[in-house]
């Protein structure tokens, strides 16, 4: 069985290698959600016009990983006060989102967000939206798997390394074998 959860935190590059480490984690797909225009491009969405934010789709099996842990992923490595930007990356199409797909997802990231803020996990506020997910883009072929096949690229390295590190040190007994 398969479930899918859809995350937007920053470049949709980096969220897609970190989530791709995880073990029940069976397909991640770059694209866009959350806007108003039907088939946007990248050069659509980056220009900030289309209100659609970089997100990926995770597929995912629930036997092996919960939505919850997909969920504490998600917040450790993305900062979730900021808003409309993740580190270099500025406008809303790199707002932090959750896109969910039933009520269930809905209220549990509702609470899982609630949780982190009665926590004190974060200095400032969390301003993720939790939205339904209406309608979910497929990003052009050169987006998907972006990591994996420039793992050079200077982005790469600067941004999704210490995403993808992250996983490794703080979700070890969530990480696919070697």
């Amino acid at each position: 069985m398969t479930e899918t959860a859809t995350f937007g935190g920053g470049c949709f590059w980096c969220v897609e290698a970190a989530m791709k480490e995880l073990e029940g984690v069976h397909e991640v797909t770059s694209g866009y959600a959350g806007g108003h225009v039907e088939n946007p491009s990248y050069r659509a969405v980056c220009s900030g016009d289309t209100g659609h934010a970089e997100v990926v789709r995770v597929g995912f099996d629930p036997e092996t990983i919960a939505y919850e842990d997909l969920l504490r992923v998600f917040f450790t490595i993305h900062d979730p006060t900021q808003l409309n930007k993740q580190g270099p990356d500025v406008g809303t199409q790199y707002r932090s989102i959750v896109l969910y797909e039933t009520d269930e997802q809905r209220d549990l990231t509702e609470a899982f967000i609630q949780g982190l803020a009665d926590e004190n996990v974060y200095d400032d506020d969390i301003v993720t939206e939790v939205d339904p997910l209406e309608t979910f883009y497929e990003a052009e072929a050169k987006h998907q798997d972006y990591y994996e096949k420039n793992p050079n690229d200077r982005y790469c390295t600067f941004h999704a390394d210490p995403k993808i590190k992250k996983v490794r040190e703080q979700f070890r007994d969530k990480v696919k074998a070697d």
